[in-house]
C-alpha cells in the first residue's frame, strides 16, 4: 500500500536541525477558515471533520460502485496546515488564518472529489461543499522536525531563523506563501512535549542580493 510518508521521507520525515528543500507541486483536500484551532466544535474542527470524511471516502472509495481511474490503494496521509502568519506569532488565535490540507494522490480528479462530497452527504449528513481539490506548489523552503508542543513552536523557529541568516536566506512570504506545518502525532494520544510536528517556512536566497 502506498504510504506519502515513506516514499518521500524527505518531505514529511525531516530531522530535528533545519534543512533546505524544494517542495514540488502536489494536490490536496483543503479548506479555508479563520478561527481558534482550539475552540471546541470551532470552524477549525469542522474542516478537520469535513477533510477526513472526504478524504476516507476516496480512499475507500474501491469498495463501492464507483471507480477512479489509475487507483491505487494508499495511506491517508497526515493533516497539514498553512498559516497566514508572514512571520508573526499571533497570542489571539481566533484571528488566525488558515488552510488545512490532506494530500491526494494523483490520480483523484475534480469529479471524484465532487463524488466523494455527495456521498458523505447522503450518507453522513455533512456538507462538505468547503472541501476544495487544490494543487500547491511551495518551491524553495527551510523544514525542521519539531518536537514538543505546539506553543513551544517559537524557540524551533528562531533556530530555522538562525540557520537561514548563515546559509544566506531569508523568509519569504510574498505571492501568498505561508507558514506550513504537517501534524505527524494525535495530540488526543500524545503527551505535548512528544508531538512531531514538521515546520516549513518559504524561503529565498540572499547570495548575491547586495550586487543586484
Amino acid at each position: 500500500m502506498f504510504d506519502f510518508k515513506k516514499e518521500y521521507k524527505e518531505f514529511y520525515l525531516p530531522k530535528n536541525v533545519p534543512s533546505i528543500v524544494t517542495v514540488p507541486a502536489a494536490q490536496f483536500l483543503a479548506v479555508t477558515g479563520r478561527g481558534d484551532p482550539n475552540e471546541p466544535d470551532g470552524a477549525y474542527q469542522t474542516a478537520l471533520a469535513e477533510l477526513y470524511a472526504v478524504a476516507y471516502t476516496l480512499k475507500m472509495s474501491y469498495k463501492t460502485d464507483y471507480r477512479i481511474k489509475g487507483f491505487y490503494e494508499y495511506v491517508v496521509p497526515p493533516l497539514e496546515g498553512f498559516w497566514n502568519l508572514n512571520g508573526a506569532v499571533l497570542t489571539d488565535k481566533s484571528v488566525l488564518e488558515w488552510v488545512s490540507v490532506i494530500r491526494l494522490p494523483d490520480f483523484i480528479t475534480e469529479a471524484d472529489v465532487q463524488w466523494a462530497r455527495e456521498t458523505v452527504l447522503k450518507k453522513k449528513k455533512l456538507d462538505c461543499s468547503d472541501v476544495e481539490l487544490r494543487q500547491i506548489t511551495e518551491g524553495l523552503c527551510v523544514q525542521i522536525m519539531h518536537i514538543g508542543s505546539y506553543d513551544d513552536e517559537p524557540a524551533t523557529i528562531a533556530r530555522m531563523e538562525q540557520f537561514m541568516q548563515e546559509n544566506g536566506y531569508q523568509t519569504d512570504f510574498e505571492s501568498g506563501r505561508q507558514h506550513h506545518e504537517i501534524y505527524l502525532s494525535d495530540p488526543r494520544k500524545t503527551a505535548p512535549d512528544k508531538l512531531k510536528t514538521v515546520i516549513r517556512l518559504p524561503v529565498r536566497s540572499t547570495k548575491g542580493a547586495s550586487a543586484e
